[in-house]
């Protein structure tokens, strides 16, 4: 016995509903067309994921119910599962509606809301607490949206209800190590059920979430049936066997990527979507010849092609002549557009402006931020002017102890290497350079010290520990929210982690004013941290 199953891994964008509805009913069409009993769409996939506070707006949750009933007419002689936003007696709900010659024939509400990390599904939603069951095709299939199947209960109580197969609606995010836990996860869900499972992930690029796809089906044993690709969408018909005694075999199962492949292709959609979907002709950027801007030139051209990214050098007399040939030369192997605008003058009006105001006061790093910020007021007059967006270079060792200048080289529309180590930066400038097409990074900008190049002989390690002490430091108290305490013991030293820390606390102010940019990790900066910025808590770390 088995069951013939479309997987509609599809790009919605968060609002679009004509662009939706008509991804939806392409669908449907072509899953009818290979024969398929029903076909299976990602959570909340009419809206886009995740709608947040439109799902507070009359109109907008009208015009779900008007595409439902328009999705519903395309519907004829297949079953299709759609995502919405429903509400039903003045309660919204995150539903499962289905599907079939004109109607609404079933509906299911998720059980469990997430409300954690970039989770705020109790702000909008109400839980369902009945299990979901509908034959299809002669069979019961059980209903489960995303974290339902990431708890126990609801799998199980589908089960005891009859159902021979579960399906599972997903907006599930990437991040680096999310495919293996996945993997785990329904295997154990398969197995302890004795039910397959056709689990459906939304992909594509929504502002800092990038989902990667990678829809699975598991036979009754806990064995991986079929796997779709990872950041690429498309229509996938499975027969899903539904018997224990059935021989499986593996339909499709892609190479898992490695970590440094995930990551680049996150980087690479994320920017190639928040471009695309918010309708801008093109990026720019400032190529300084360092490390950051490197990677960041390398993820623009993958994602629009080099016809669509302008690069611009801003050399002032601090920057390095290496660091003009590496930038000219990535420019140029690269095939963008490109221009060098020197900045010394534009800098010495600012000091001549503020003579009178400096006067008897000592350099410091105010004459190191207005460098910054004359390359940022240029970079944003030719980003209106000519109307691409400006992509921020920074990386998440910068962002978190604020080693970045605000309204300077913080200004910009998209920040790809938001959430982006330094370490890892240098590991994805490798892995791009390894690619098969050449050396596209130049190999002096990875193995020379890092530099802002805002004074003379300047690197990065004369303000900052070591790059691998401090991304280790940073990691274990950002995202595993350890103590200075339980840093120390594992080897570091306790004023360099107390300084660290201290940073991190100190420069919420400056992150809350940055760029969004593309969620790698589990705690990402953006939608994953809330922390206040006026806080105290920097002088009790002890």
């Amino acid at each position: 016995m088995s069951l013939n199953v479309s997987i509609a891994q599809i790009n919605p964008t968060v609002g679009s509903f004509k662009h939706n509805t008509q991804l939806i009913i392409d669908a449907i069409n072509a899953a009818r067309a290979e024969s398929a009993d029903v076909v299976l769409f990602p959570e909340l996939v009419l809206t886009g994921y995740p709608p947040e506070d439109l799902l507070f707006r009359p109109a907008f949750l009208k015009q779900v119910k008007t595409a439902l009933k328009k999705i519903a007419n395309a519907a004829q002689g297949i079953t299709a599962i759609v995502g919405a936003p429903v509400k039903r007696k003045d309660k919204l709900f995150n539903m499962a509606c289905v599907l079939r010659d004109g109607n609404i024939i079933y509906e299911y509400a998720k059980q469990h809301l997430p409300n954690y990390r970039v989770f705020d599904e109790k702000r909008y939603f109400r839980r369902g607490k009945q299990n979901g069951i509908i034959t299809i095709a002669g069979h019961k299939v059980g209903l489960l949206i995303c974290e339902d199947i990431w708890k126990t209960q609801p799998a199980e109580n589908a089960k005891n209800a009859g159902a021979e197969i579960l399906f599972v609606l997903n907006a599930s995010p990437f991040r680096a190590d999310k495919s293996e836990e996945r993997l785990k996860l329904l295997g154990k869900r398969s197995l302890n059920t004795g039910c397959p499972i056709v689990y459906a992930n939304l992909v594509g690029g929504q502002d800092e979430l990038i989902f990667d796809g990678e829809s699975l089906v598991f036979d009754p044993k806990g064995q991986l049936h079929f796997q779709a690709p990872t950041f690429e969408s498309g229509l996938f018909t499975i027969t899903t066997p539904l018997k224990e005694a059935e021989k499986t075999t593996v339909v499709s199962k892609p190479r898992l990527p490695s970590k440094n492949e995930r990551i680049y292709n996150a980087l690479v959609l994320g920017v190639k979507d928040y471009v695309r979907k918010n309708g801008f002709p093109g990026i720019m950027l400032g190529l300084s010849g360092g490390i950051d801007s490197a990677l960041t030139l390398a993820i623009a051209v993958d994602a629009l092609g080099a016809e669509n990214v302008e690069a611009v050098m801003m050399p002032f007399h601090y920057t390095a002549n290496i660091s003009k040939l590496d930038a000219a030369q990535q420019a140029e192997t690269q095939g963008v557009k490109y221009r060098e605008i020197p900045i010394e003058h534009i800098f010495n009006s600012f000091m001549d402006a503020l003579s009178s105001e400096f006067d008897g006061l000592e350099r410091d790093v105010t004459e190191e931020n207005i460098q910054a910020r004359s390359r940022g007021v240029l970079l944003m007059a030719m980003s209106n002017k000519l109307g691409k967006m400006l992509l921020a270079t920074g990386n998440k060792s910068e962002m978190a102890v604020g080693y970045a200048t605000l309204y300077g080289d913080m200004a910009g529309g998209y920040a790809p290497l938001k959430d982006v180590f330094k370490t890892r930066v240098y590991d994805l400038a490798r892995y791009r350079n390894n690619l098969g097409d050449g050396e596209i990074i130049p190999d002096r900008v990875i193995t020379r010290p890092p530099s802002a190049e805002l004074a003379p002989d300047q690197v990065d390690e004369d303000s900052l520990p070591p790059y691998d002490i401090l991304d280790n430091v940073l990691r274990l108290f950002i995202e595993e929210f350890q103590s200075v305490d339980e840093i120390v013991s594992q080897g570091y030293d306790r004023n360099t982690v107390k300084r660290i820390a201290n940073l991190v606390l100190l420069n919420e102010y400056k992150r809350r004013q940055s760029a969004p940019g593309v969620r790698i990790t589990k705690r990402a900066f953006g939608k994953d941290r809330r922390y206040p910025i006026t806080s105290h808590y920097r002088w009790h770390l002890d």
